[in-house]
């Protein structure tokens, strides 16, 4: 057995000279070589922890296979904003799915957090498709890069689904009565939202006008200052400004009109939808902003990495506090129904 184990090992390792294969068991074949310049004791301890580690290693190679025909049909994956979307999907998407499924099972409502994940899906799909076909690395797009499209159409019907679902608010009519009856002087946090949702507004509307270059000079020493990844090649953080940019900028103004007229009884969704956007955004952003496979001149200075991480943390956070609030507290932006006199 071990005779055959030794003929295995030896084959990968003839296999492991040619250019396609992994250069990890080079590094294992050349330290092979060394274990056999050992005394006899050592070269039989040595060689039989190698061939035993070759041969634990090697139910990993259809693993490793996997993720190369990955990388041949979804290159882009291996950019800053490619790693960051993955680490999004392979928690905070994964964590979603969870969650809805636990409501199915146990049958309660999952529209909410169903919501959140279209937003947060949406924004994904719509940068990475877009950068792929526009950036600097469009030219590498493959035929396999249909599955990924298949996995996108299927999310969207699901979306689809997720939007289907009723809405089930148990709020009674006097609590409804009352919270419309208030002013926004006697609503404290939906006054610091309001005056939030001014300057995120300027804020995305500057960023829009960074990216599609802008010659002001505050626009210039932001980007040299602040945000040089804002003019990355790869085009993920121009497209992230510009669809914030189409998509933010009206959900601001929108927001401003829910907080201040009552009985706005879609205001619950939005706020869903736009967070969940939001935070996958934000998260994609920030971290490929810092990240190591960002060209270092497109990376944020040490010297501006406090301001550049306390404005887009707040940017991120007040959403999401806004959707909590309309989520918990939903009297104010439902309306009235009139109760059904019994005969």
């Amino acid at each position: 057995m071990r005779a055959g184990a030794e003929l295995q090992v030896c084959s990968l390792l003839r296999l492991s000279t040619h250019h396609s294969f992994p250069p990890f068991l080079r590094y294992l074949k050349f330290l092979l070589k060394i274990n056999r310049l050992n005394t006899v004791h050592h070269e039989r301890v040595c060689r039989d922890g190698g061939v035993c580690a070759l041969l634990n290693v090697h139910p990993h190679l259809l693993l490793i296979q996997f993720l190369h025909l990955q990388q041949q049909a979804d290159p882009h994956i291996n950019t800053a904003h490619g790693h960051m979307i993955s680490y999004w999907d392979g928690c905070v998407h994964y964590l979603m799915y969870l969650l809805m499924i636990a409501a199915i099972a146990w049958g309660d409502s999952y529209r909410a957090i169903g919501l959140y994940w279209v937003g947060s899906f949406l924004m994904r799909a719509i940068v990475y498709i877009l950068g792929n076909a526009v950036g600097k690395y469009g030219t590498q797009v493959s035929p396999l890069f249909a599955l990924h499209m298949l996995y996108i159409s299927v999310s969207v019907w699901a979306c689809f689904r997720i939007f289907c679902q009723p809405s089930i608010r148990d709020v009674q009519l006097t609590n409804i009565q009352e919270a419309q009856r208030t002013r926004l002087l006697q609503r404290p946090l939906d006054l610091l939202f309001i005056i939030y949702l001014i300057p995120a507004l300027a804020f995305c509307v500057f960023r829009g006008l960074v990216v599609l270059d802008c010659p002001s000079k505050w626009c210039q020493d932001y980007t040299q200052q602040y945000e040089p990844y804002l003019k990355d090649p790869s085009a993920y953080p121009k497209l992230q400004m510009l669809v914030s940019l189409l998509y933010s900028g009206p959900y601001y103004i929108i927001t401003l009109y829910g907080l201040l007229v009552p009985g706005c009884e879609w205001m619950t969704d939005l706020t869903l939808v736009h967070s969940g956007a939001l935070a996958q955004a934000q998260f994609a952003h920030i971290g490929a902003s810092l990240h190591t496979r960002t060209r270092f001149s497109y990376r944020v200075p040490a010297d501006s990495q406090p301001v550049f991480l306390l404005v887009n943390v707040l940017y991120t956070v007040v959403p999401q506090a806004l959707c909590y609030r309309c989520c918990t507290r939903p009297a104010f932006f439902l309306r009235p129904m009139p109760e059904k006199k019994i005969e």
